[in-house]
């Protein structure tokens, strides 16, 4: 398995939260070449700003793993982390992070670009277009 299929996992993801009308954001969690945590968005569905994609797979993961450093993983996500989910990456150490579209405006790399674990690898730019259109789609319904 490669990084696009793993991509192609969290978009199944972002396409779940975009049916259940939240913001289309996936993330998947691989441990030994294997998904141990898939996740979408639910901030709506639980009213709860901090439940984004990125939060809920590192709390399964580490539940899956039963510990709290994720070091051994990487985490798939189809649009860039914001700076809340970069220190999470980092307080989790996570071993790599991948992700799909690049976020402007939110990203960790606009306002806290030193956010992530310094062993951290990051690797952008996986199924990019797929992941920045499943967002522009979601947003241009909205308006």
């Amino acid at each position: 398995m490669d990084d696009t299929y793993y991509m192609k996992q969290a978009l199944k993801e972002a396409q779940i939260a975009e049916a259940a009308d939240e913001i289309p954001i996936g993330a998947v969690i691989v441990c030994n070449d294997q998904i141990i945590a898939r996740a979408h968005n639910l901030t709506e569905t639980l009213t709860d700003v901090t439940a984004h994609a990125e939060m809920q797979a590192i709390t399964a993961a580490s539940s899956v793993l039963g510990g709290k450093y994720l070091n051994t993983c990487t985490l798939y996500v189809t649009v860039e982390p914001c700076v809340m989910c970069a220190g999470a990456i980092a307080w989790a150490q996570l071993g790599r992070l991948v992700y799909g579209a690049p976020d402007e405006k939110r990203g960790y790399s606009v306002y806290a670009p030193n956010a992530l674990h310094p062993k951290t690898q990051v690797t952008s730019g996986i199924l990019e277009e797929d992941c920045a259109a499943l967002m522009r789609q979601f947003f241009q319904g909205k308006r």
